[in-house]
């Protein structure tokens, strides 16, 4: 590589690297915008656009007028010339069994199919589950199997990418050792596993209150358990065996940890102290009164001043049903004791997705994945480096 640093070969493969990398996000571009962002010539940027349509990752989606002269032609993305699956895996429920939710976009992000089902209407191992769930969707889109290029799984647990194995996982099945390899292989597609809470992150970085920060930690307030992740400067920081953020299991004392505190039967707890009804943890904390909010957020904050204290990020985003049912009430009563409580500086917001932002980060970091992949694999065709 280092002989080839100063070609023009290289020089070449980076800026088309980098034209296609425009022309792949959400957008419509004309050769005069090719041309201003990245500085190549008239005709490399007419070359480049001749291959890439012939390639079927671009195609004319119209024409822009109001200049002197000929309409230019607007370019973007072909959203059907690849695809990307989301699966998130949750544990079981207020009694009820552990189930899949999965969506399928194309290459303008999309969701073109999704479903959500228990993992027994699926088949009760792993990867009949996740597979069945990914094919069903193909079919149910529309999307022959060879078009969906990436598979992104989010799992209520750690991901330990050197001995692939999922630790800290309460679904049955999905801590055998070799389950990812056994999932490509079943469904002959890349398959990557992230922890659920990571991929949360994700979708708020890209979607929510986490856009334009550099440094994030994404406390999730879950029905059961909590979590963390940390992203530093867009890099998700997973840690040696993946289990950076396993929060839950931070000791306050010697006999308690932040789970017996804030976790979702420790809130509940709390509410009947308060005289505060609900079936669920999200139930109480939208229903609950002020002083309970104001006693639930003390014992968050004890949370936030040990994240703030080791990771000093500029923003901590509260997320996951909890969070989400609190909204600005539970808001307005973390900040209040936040700033009583911790010394450090650190801003504090409430997560501004709806919907389930698990897999929404599995589809953000899956379609990453794939348009990642067609840099990678057009450059290769025509024989030169891939650039970035």
């Amino acid at each position: 590589m280092a002989g080839l640093a100063g070609s023009s070969k290289l020089l070449r493969a980076m800026n088309e690297s980098a034209a296609l990398e425009l022309l792949l996000d959400p957008g419509m571009l004309t050769r005069a915008d090719l041309r201003r962002l990245t500085a190549l010539s008239t005709p490399t940027i007419s070359d480049l656009l001749r291959r890439l349509t012939g390639a079927g990752l671009i195609r004319v989606v119209g024409h822009a007028s109001g200049r002197p002269g000929p309409n230019a032609e607007v370019y973007a993305a072909n959203p059907d010339a690849a695809y990307a699956a989301a699966v998130s895996v949750r544990e079981a429920r207020g009694g009820g069994a552990p189930s899949i939710a999965a969506a399928i976009c194309d290459l303008s992000g999309t969701v073109v199919a999704d479903g959500e089902w228990s993992t027994g209407d699926l088949g009760a191992d792993p990867v009949s589950a996740v597979a069945g769930a990914v094919l069903g969707l193909g079919a149910k889109g529309g999307v022959r199997r060879e078009r969906i290029s990436h598979v992104r799984v989010g799992v209520p647990g750690a991901f330990d990418l050197k001995n692939e194995v999922i630790r800290l996982v309460d679904v049955p099945g999905f801590d055998q050792p070799g389950l990812v390899s056994r999932i490509g292989e079943a469904l002959g597609i890349g398959v990557s596993v992230d922890n659920d809470v990571n991929l949360a992150a994700v979708a708020e970085r890209r979607r929510g209150a986490g856009r334009e920060t550099d440094n994030v930690a994404l406390l999730w307030l879950g029905e059961d358990g909590l979590g963390l992740a940390i992203d530093i400067d867009g890099t998700l920081l997973r840690g040696t065996r993946g289990s950076a953020g396993e929060i839950g299991y931070l000791p306050v004392d010697s006999r308690h940890t932040l789970q017996d505190l804030f976790g979702g039967p420790a809130i509940m707890e709390l509410a009947r102290e308060h005289g505060v009804g609900g079936e669920n943890p999200a139930a109480v904390v939208a229903t609950g009164s002020d002083q309970f909010l104001a006693a639930l957020a003390e014992r968050i904050v004890i949370g936030l001043a040990a994240v703030t204290a080791i990771l000093d990020p500029y923003l901590i985003v509260l997320a996951g049903p909890i969070a989400h049912a609190g909204g600005e009430a539970l808001l307005a009563a973390v900040t209040s004791a936040f700033r009583r409580a911790a010394p450090l500086e650190c801003s504090l917001a409430v997560t501004t997705i709806d919907g389930d932002a698990v897999l929404l980060g599995a589809l953000d970091a899956g379609l990453a994945e794939v348009r990642k992949a067609l840099i990678v694999r057009t450059f290769s065709d025509l024989g030169l480096p891939p650039g970035r």
